[in-house]
């Protein structure tokens, strides 16, 4: 029994273009454009399940009058529910302002006038995010005197075994770009 209630991507009218932007869509608000990745959301889902551990015994401390232990375990659990919280918000945002590159200790955010590309361009780039690299297609954020950025990769927690939802992701960030860039004048 199919729910389409319950999906975020139910079609609304089988005739309608999928590309048209709902009612609700506000261009203002930031937004990904693509779904986090099976593997940002099993890692952040072992970070909560970590925490929930932590906070269980922080309770069996507290029950056991050990205040000041149970006070670091809470602390602890504090931080492992922020790193996974963090862990799912990373990632590419867009809104009709600019582009957001979230990583997972810093953000940079992007003006649409301070871009002066944005390409799909085939070159080295890091598993998962560790030190190791592969060669693979990364969406490059090229801004005005400025180092480029890679935004997206096809091996990153969002897309590894996903190409398909890289290219549709790329091509999205892509076109908010040819939207909302001013013309740029070479």
């Amino acid at each position: 029994m199919p729910l389409p209630f319950l999906t975020a991507d139910r079609a609304f009218d089988a005739t309608a273009d999928s590309d048209v932007a709902l009612p609700f869509d506000d261009h203002d608000q930031w937004r990904r454009p693509y779904r986090p990745g099976p593997w940002r959301v099993s890692g952040s889902a072992l970070l909560l399940l970590l925490a929930s551990f932590v906070l269980m015994a922080a309770v069996i401390i507290t029950f056991a009058n050990g205040l000041p232990a149970a006070s670091v375990c809470f602390g602890l659990a504090s931080l492992v529910i922020a790193a996974a919280l963090r862990l799912l918000r990373t990632g590419t945002w867009v809104s009709r302002h600019g582009l957001r590159y979230v990583g997972f200790l810093s953000t940079t955010t992007v003006a649409w006038g301070q871009v002066r590309e944005l390409r799909t361009v085939q070159q080295p780039v890091r598993w998962l995010g560790l030190p190791r690299t592969v060669q693979g297609q990364a969406l490059v954020l090229v801004r005005e005197g400025g180092e480029p950025l890679p935004l997206l990769t096809d091996h990153n927690a969002d897309f590894l075994e996903r190409v398909e939802a890289f290219d549709r992701a790329a091509d999205t960030i892509e076109a908010w770009g040819a939207e909302y860039r001013p013309a740029h004048h070479s």
